[in-house]
């Protein structure tokens, strides 16, 4: 179907986000013609302002507009427990349980030869100083099980052995509700590496 020009552009804006394919791009754009002029003026403002206002946390590399930023110049913080994750969005999920009280250091990537990240290009070196200048006393890899999250985890693990201190990674496995049969062969086997005594 051919839209009006102004309608196409935007529809075309909307496809280029992560996870929106056409029908959800044009359910977007038509919710966004809806709106009022003073809606869409303060939408496009957010916009603006989340581009120009938010940078990285000098320490742990988190999107923040502060440096640094909300959680590590939080006092009630742990601050002898690191938890290193890949992006921001990680760090989010962390926080929406409630569970974790400690720093983060976000790596900002995962090593992936294939497309030629490499240990360089991601904020390992950062990590490696922020233990050796401060007491920490463990590092927790809350890293996806996937083959770039596989390969940067084993590089850490033995790049952070000889801090002699408690190197730990989240547990994987199945999520609650879910039947066995179902469940794929990786996820079933990270669920039996990850097994706990009753």
């Amino acid at each position: 179907m051919e839209y009006t020009k102004p309608l196409a552009k935007l529809i075309e804006h909307f496809q280029k986000l992560p996870s929106i394919g056409p029908k959800s791009a044009m359910r977007l754009a038509l919710y966004v013609i809806k709106m009022s002029e003073n809606e869409v003026r303060n939408f496009s403002q957010a916009l603006i302002d989340a581009k120009t206002q938010i940078s990285y946390c000098k320490e742990c590399f988190n999107m923040s507009c502060a440096s640094p930023c909300e959680i590590c110049s939080d006092p009630s913080r742990n601050r002898s427990v690191i938890c290193v994750v890949s992006e921001t969005k990680d760090l989010i999920a962390i926080e929406k349980t409630n569970e974790y009280h400690g720093l983060y250091h976000v790596l900002q990537g995962l090593i992936s030869p294939i497309d030629g990240i490499g240990p360089n290009d991601i904020r390992i070196k950062e990590l490696l100083l922020r233990i050796n200048q401060n007491d920490i006393k463990e590092v927790i890899l809350a890293i996806n099980p996937s083959v770039e999250g596989e390969a940067t985890s084993l590089y850490l693990g033995k790049l952070l052995k000889p801090f002699n201190i408690k190197i730990t990674r989240i547990a994987f496995g199945l999520p609650l509700g879910c039947e066995l049969e179902y469940a794929d062969e990786m996820t079933l086997a990270k669920a039996l590496e990850g097994r706990v005594e009753v």
